[in-house]
């Protein structure tokens, strides 16, 4: 018997088990189209999930639904937004929920959020996203009661972790987040009355029209309320929260009306001890507050009464209050004393912007240094004035002494104030700054700054700035940064308009330095990797260097020596104006590589890649010095590191600039026009002469002249192209025509009107034969051709055109002297045949006279012909002897 028992329990209990796993199997599908029908039917949204799992094991005796990556997403007018998302949500109900139709309530007992993420928008429209609820016209009351109810909470517990709830009201500037949120209560909902026990801890972020109140400041709430689901009315019964150290404790009640809510709620610290002061502060800074030793009171107070509807707000009064406070922490020499404060935070109308702030006092001592401010802050949430009076004090090392600020600040210097203040937003959002009243007086002295924006520390020795209602003065600003120094004064004219609308910093400035080196306002960061142009890409090493967009001024500098990379600048004048991204210099001059300088032109960095475009004059520059320190004229003038003298040129160039603002010489363009004066060549550091050397044995380029020579050239596209030039070597004329790229390929020829007598003895001998001393006047053309690169150049020459033509002049020489020769004879002849005995009888002479013309013009042509190839021996043979010499000497040159 007891065996049959026993099978019957084994038998039953594993078909219990079965039921169990294979149920959610058969419902899982069924639970999903219940929960995405039920609530899409209801909502102007798409409520989606990826997974719906159904376990009767996990929450037994109930069942457990878990849905997976849940989102909530709008339609018009937020089409696409995601009001709600969450990682997993867990619902655990009663099994027999499961089996309830569509059109029955299901009841949920426990409710468990995970990783969900809810932002809450409200445009400038007032339209909330929040609002997906679906109107029905023809609806009854009944029905829409009906259909709110198709889940109800019949909760006993439920949980949020790891949640983020974000609200941005567009309308009225209000941005709120509370961030790693963690918040569960307990307590049994379906009684009309009941008690909640909660608990929550958050991280919060409150900003109001840019103004930021609360910045990641840790908030927690232990709160016991009371729950009147007849009256809609929750009551804080026992209530503790933290703003980040500060304890507050909570009474009063919430009553929801069906047209709006009804708050009565008061607060305080639960404490006078002025710690309480210190745990207002952020955590971060105030440090371990428990050692501070205080004296004095701080006491917050407040309440909030009255309706909240469409257009009210509860009436509110709350207090800050301490009088003759002082703390100072254990490990710190100074303490602070005489801590008063009277402030007060009101609304007594229930008028948004009723609401105004009122700092009736607020001051403190460190040692001898005082520090006073009242202000009074009028409609706060409409067109918000401002009056506000400050004057003080401040040794800024004190305050180090005292509190315990992050140790990189070192705070130095004394800071001295009066200024008083009065405005209001409107104004200031019309730009009718006119309306605004500021005056006084700011200085500090003795300040050092330094930051991870800085390459080095800024040490202010003194800076002093007035103020009155339309400008802000800047009296000095005497200070150094790593090896630069300034010494600045000015007018700023716009300072509420770039504070408060964003306008651009109009000023006019004067600068001064002895030493200025661009280098120390340049910061390093690790070169960007990828692909990208390269023209914007990080290089050496070195932050791209940006104008600030905001700066509309002019300054007039003068500096003793300005340092830019490896340049060194002297007496350094000229103007600078800085707008819309670009800066643009006027006739600025500095004395630089022995000669004078002069620059006009701008750089602007809207763009992205930077970009220049300057005219420099320069005048007696060095020409080894220039050539040697500036990249863009090595590339512009390989050749010229090798010349010794001095420089007059103009350069217009433009293109783009490095992020170091070096130019990038694949993008310039522009033209020069250069003249040496008193020029020599260093052939060491010119292997292209060296090359001439070798190919032109009657060539010593150290010799050439260069004096007063004057050149164009232009660029384009990383090449450089120059207009041909003439040299002086000697008696030799050196034509010079070609091009060149910037990575110093070489494409020239060289052009040389070579005399004679340079030939060779061969020639020189048979010129000397000829006995002619307008032969010594003739010159023949050598062409040089000049390529491969400026390291390695290759030179070749071809003499044989110039042979060729000094040949064919030789020839026609000797053929004109011959026929000169013939000319003479004739003449003699004819001179003779007049001169004879005038006896003769006129047919003798006659005769005489045709046969000898006869003999000159044709007379028998077989000894005419032998005449005439006996006139033409010499001119051959001397032809030949010079060929042949000229061929020799070509030969030796080739070789």
């Amino acid at each position: 018997m007891k065996r049959r028992v026993l099978k019957i329990t084994g038998i039953t209990l594993l078909v219990l088990i079965g039921l169990l796993i294979a149920i959610p199997l058969f419902l899982q599908g069924k639970i999903e189209e219940i929960i995405k029908n039920k609530v899409n039917n209801s909502i102007n949204a798409t409520l989606d999930f990826e997974d719906a799992d159904l376990s009767l094991l996990k929450s037994f005796p109930n069942a457990n639904v878990k849905l997976t990556n849940l989102s909530l997403v709008n339609k018009a007018p937020f089409e696409g937004d995601t009001l709600f998302s969450s990682s997993d949500i867990e619902l655990t109900m009663s099994i027999k929920e499961l089996f309830k139709s569509a059109d029955e309530p299901i009841v949920i007992q426990r409710l468990n959020i995970d990783k969900a993420k809810l932002h809450v928008l409200v445009d400038e429209n007032e339209n909330a996203n929040y609002d997906i609820a679906k109107e029905d016209e023809g609806a009854t009351a009944e029905t829409v009661e009906a259909s709110n109810d198709n889940f109800t909470l019949n909760m006993d517990s439920y949980s949020i972790t790891n949640s983020e709830i974000i609200y941005d009201d567009i309308s009225s500037g209000m941005h709120l987040v509370l961030s790693e949120m963690n918040h569960s209560g307990t307590g049994d909902l379906s009684l009309e009355q009941s008690e909640l026990k909660t608990l929550t801890d958050a991280m919060i972020s409150f900003e109001m029209d840019s103004t930021k109140y609360l910045n990641n400041n840790k908030i927690s709430l232990d709160a016991l309320i009371g729950i009147d689901l007849k009256e809609n009315k929750y009551t804080f019964l026992e209530n503790k929260a933290l703003i980040n150290q500060l304890p507050l404790v909570f009474d009063g009640f919430v009553k929801v009306n069906e047209d709006n809510q009804e708050v009565d709620i008061t607060f305080k610290t639960p404490s006078s001890d002025f710690k309480n002061f210190l745990a207002v502060i952020p955590e971060v800074y105030s440090k371990n507050i428990e050692t501070v030793q205080t004296t004095g009171n701080f006491e917050v107070s407040g309440e909030f009464k009255g309706i909240v509807d469409e257009e009210h707000i509860p009436t509110f009064h709350i207090a800050i209050n301490s009088e003759n406070a002082s703390f100072k922490y254990p490990d710190l020499p100074k303490s602070v004393q005489n801590v008063y404060i009277d402030t007060e935070i009101k609304n007594t109308t229930g008028i948004t912007e009723d609401t105004f702030v009122d700092i009736k006092r607020l001051s403190f001592t460190i040692d001898q240094d005082k520090f006073n401010l009242t202000s009074r802050i009028r409609d706060l949430m409409g067109n918000t004035k401002v009056d506000a009076d400050m004057d003080g004090r401040i040794n800024l090392a004190n305050i180090s002494q005292a509190y315990p600020v992050p140790a990189d600040y070192n705070l130095k210097g004394i800071l001295n104030a009066d200024i008083t203040t009065s405005f209001d937003m409107e104004s200031l959002e019309k730009k009718q700054y006119q309306n605004t009243k500021t005056t006084g007086k700011a200085s500090v002295s003795g300040f050092e700054y330094a930051s991870e924006e800085l390459k080095n520390p800024v040490a202010i020795n003194t800076a002093a700035v007035s103020f009155n209602p339309n400008t802000v003065t800047l009296d000095s600003f005497k200070g150094k940064t790593g090896n630069t120094d300034f010494d600045a004064k000015g007018t700023l004219t716009n300072l509420l308009g770039f504070m408060f609308n964003k306008e651009n910093v109009e000023g006019r400035f004067t600068l001064t330095s002895n030493t200025f080196a661009l280098n120390d306002f340049m910061m390093e960061e690790t070169p960007e990797t990828g692909d990208g142009d390269t023209q914007t890409q990080t290089s050496g090493g070195e932050e791209r260097i940006k104008i600030p967009s905001f700066l509309d001024c002019t300054i007039e500098a003068a500096a003793g020596t300005v340092l830019y990379d490896n340049l060194t600048l002297k007496n350094v004048k000229g103007t600078l104006t800085i707008k819309d991204e670009t800066a643009t210099v006027k006739n600025l001059t500095s004395d630089l590589f022995g000669g004078t300088l002069g620059l006009t032109g701008s750089v602007s960095t809207k763009q992205e890649a930077s970009t220049f475009d300057m005219d420099l004059g320069m005048s007696n520059f060095g020409i080894s010095e220039s050539f040697a320190a500036l990249d863009m004229f090595q590339a512009l003038a390989p050749l010229a590191n090798a010349l010794q003298g001095k420089l007059n040129s103009t350069v217009k160039i433009s293109g783009n600039l490095k992020d170091d603002f070096t130019p990038n010489l694949a993008t310039i363009s522009g033209n020069l026009l250069a003249e040496l004066l008193s020029t020599k060549v260093n052939t060491e550091k010119a292997p292209l002469l060296s090359a001439l050397d070798s190919k032109l044995n009657f060539l010593d380029s150290k010799d050439i002249n260069l004096d007063d020579l004057k050149t164009a050239l232009t660029f384009d596209n990383g090449a450089v192209k120059v207009k041909p030039f003439t040299l002086k070597y000697k008696d030799i004329a050196i034509n010079v025509d070609g091009s060149h790229t910037f990575d110093k390929q070489l494409q020239y020829s060289a052009t040389l009107d070579v005399p004679a007598k340079y030939l060779g003895t061969e020639v020189n001998k048979l010129i000397a034969q000829m006995n002619d001393d307008s032969i010594k006047d003739l010159t023949i053309p050598v062409i040089a051709n000049i390529g491969g690169n400026y390291t390695n150049p290759t030179v070749t020459t071809d003499l044989t055109s110039g042979v060729k033509k000094l040949t064919t002049q030789l020839v026609e020489i000797q053929k004109q002297k011959l026929v000169n020769q013939g000319k003479d004879k004739a003449k003699d002849l004819l001179s003779d045949v007049f001169k004879k005995d005038e006896k003769d009888s006129t047919s003798t002479k006659s005769d005489g006279v045709k046969e000898t013309i006869g003999g000159l013009l044709g007379g028998d042509k077989k000894k005419d012909t032998t005449a005439t190839k006996s006139e033409e021996e010499p001119v051959k043979s001397a032809a030949k002897k010079i060929l042949g010499g000229l061929l020799n000497k070509k030969k030796d040159t080739v070789n």
